[in-house]
């Protein structure tokens, strides 16, 4: 992929300010679109946009087709006459301002939606009608599946609910014929629950809407959005409900390997993700059709796709079903350049970002570089201190040992904040930083280094440099988006300020972009 030099901001439209409990896709999105204009950029990186679960990770979604809903603006949805105003005034205790309130939001905003979609059903005019009859026959691959599976879950969850079946999902909990997606017990599912599946498909023609309209505005200012796509799926997805034959599971629906990865930086017992894995050679025998599908769906909903956990094409991390941590896997064989092939075949050079950190090796690499696609460097992982002045500092995620066709960032969604690492540094790093920069070791400190190592990310030759919001304005570890293997609610619940949308910053950005370079297309 030839990429023109340019730089961004990685903000996930949930830590947008000033909605009530949780960032969305209206008018703030348009701002934060606006101030990146002023600001000289020209890419904006979010995170995997799905309806999220347990954990409120992003990476974990009922679909990987579908939209969030919790992202949904509901000022808008009342400007275009689909919902009353009346009807979408929050509780007191959900605030617009402070960290996401994940399950406040969904206890009041899906009752919302789901009398909005009504509301829609009952009074829609013909253009609008004509619209999402529309968008269900365009998206039908992946929707009616979905809507059924959601309009099953929810009549399914509650009854776990009321006998305190905590964590019951398809596979646990449904009735078998349901559970196994028997054609004849889901279709007289869906004859008896039309409604609540059309609901269903309303609210995805919401999302859609406002995102498609979001995505105009910002192409049309010269700004590009690069997606995000989870390497799996989670368990608990229409995806996996729907194509059972295409993962590893057993005649019950359960996984007999799970998904993960060996002991790394973020974790000495490894990480144990817990998705099911794909059966690759059910996918080969159907061309990969469902790859093809989900990539082709997603270039529809931005401009270039990170794909997490890229090195699992070449070899995934297979870990017994039922293993506490994913100490115990084992390396096997991915489809490596087969699936590229095939989607080169079927839908062209496509723009793909690999997420190639981690345990790369020579075939990882190799798979990365045949198809050109630019892989990732954090700046974070470059001042090891026990490799530095070994036979050269050759720290691969150092500046001087880049390539063009990659992208830097200083941290990741799962970094520590740029300041909050610097925070707990040791004076040792925090010195061969400021050598590396300056060549002086004592020129910068761990509280004036930050904007520095922006600028030194800006100042390389990667071809894209995208920048966390929260580096932006050196945010301490307060900021930080996701601490891996942790489930302690303080995960996905950063928002972004109000002042943020400041002038003397984008100034700033605009002044990285053009003495290093980047982003000299912009229209403003």
């Amino acid at each position: 992929m030839n990429l023109s030099r340019a730089s961004g901001i990685l903000l996930h439209p949930t830590s947008l300010p000033e909605t009530p409990g949780i960032g969305t896709i209206g008018k703030q999105a348009y701002k934060f679109v606006d101030w990146l204009s002023s600001a000289g950029q020209t890419l904006w990186q979010i995170l995997p946009i799905g309806p999220t679960g347990y954990g409120d990770s992003p990476y974990a979604s009922f679909s990987t087709f579908a939209g969030n809903p919790l992202m949904i603006d509901l000022d808008d949805l009342v400007e275009r006459g689909w919902a009353e105003a009346a009807s979408i005034v929050p509780p007191e205790y959900i605030k617009t301002d402070g960290p996401i309130q994940y399950g406040s939001v969904v206890w009041w905003k899906i009752p919302v939606l789901k009398k909005a979609a009504e509301h829609f059903l009952d009074t829609a005019n013909s253009t609008d009608r004509a619209a999402f009859e529309a968008f269900k026959n365009d998206s039908a691959s992946w929707l009616d599946n979905y809507s059924i599976f959601m309009s099953i879950k929810e009549f399914y969850d509650a009854k776990a609910q009321e006998e305190d079946k905590f964590g019951a999902m398809w596979s646990n909990y449904w009735p078998q014929d349901l559970a196994s997606h028997d054609p004849k017990t889901v279709s007289a599912w869906h004859a008896s629950h039309v409604k609540e599946s059309e609901i269903h498909k309303v609210i995805q023609f919401f999302f859609f809407t406002q995102w498609y309209a979001l995505k105009n505005y910002a192409n049309k200012k010269g700004i590009s959005i690069i997606g995000d796509i989870p390497i799996f799926v989670a368990a608990d997805s229409a995806d996996v409900w729907a194509n059972q034959h295409l993962f590893q599971l057993d005649k019950n629906g359960k996984s007999t390997a799970v998904a993960g990865v060996p002991p790394d930086y973020f974790s000495a017992t490894g990480q144990l993700w817990g998705n099911p894995l794909y059966d690759w050679d059910a996918m080969k025998k159907e061309n990969y059709h469902w790859w093809v599908l989900r990539i082709q769906a997603m270039l529809k909903v931005v401009d270039f796709i990170r794909i997490d956990h890229f090195r699992g094409f070449e070899a995934y991390w297979s870990v017994p079903a039922g293993e506490e941590t994913a100490i115990n896997g084992k390396w096997i064989p991915g489809p490596d350049h087969a699936l590229f092939e095939v989607i080169k075949e079927k839908l062209g050079d496509i723009p793909i970002v690999a997420e190639d950190l981690g345990l790369i090796t020579e075939g990882v690499r190799k798979l990365r570089d045949d198809f050109e696609l630019p892989g990732m460097k954090i700046l974070q992982f470059a001042f090891d201190i026990n490799e530095a002045g070994k036979e050269g500092f050759v720290n691969a995620f150092l500046p001087h040992m880049y390539t063009p066709n990659c992208v830097v960032y200083t941290g990741t969604h799962d970094n520590d904040t740029m300041q909050g690492w610097l925070d707990k540094a040791s004076d040792a790093e925090i010195k061969l930083i400021s050598e590396y920069i300056t060549g002086d070791e004592n020129a910068l400190t761990r509280e004036t280094l930050c904007p520095h190592l922006v600028q030194l990310a800006f100042s390389s030759v990667a071809k894209f440099a995208v920048i966390p919001l929260q580096d932006v304005y050196a945010v301490g570890e307060e900021g930080r988006i996701n601490t891996p293997s942790t489930s302690d609610g303080k995960n996905w619940i950063w928002r972004m300020t109000p002042e943020m949308f400041d002038e003397k910053s984008a100034a700033w950005l605009k002044r990285m972009g053009a003495l290093y370079g980047r982003n000299v297309s912009n229209p403003e």
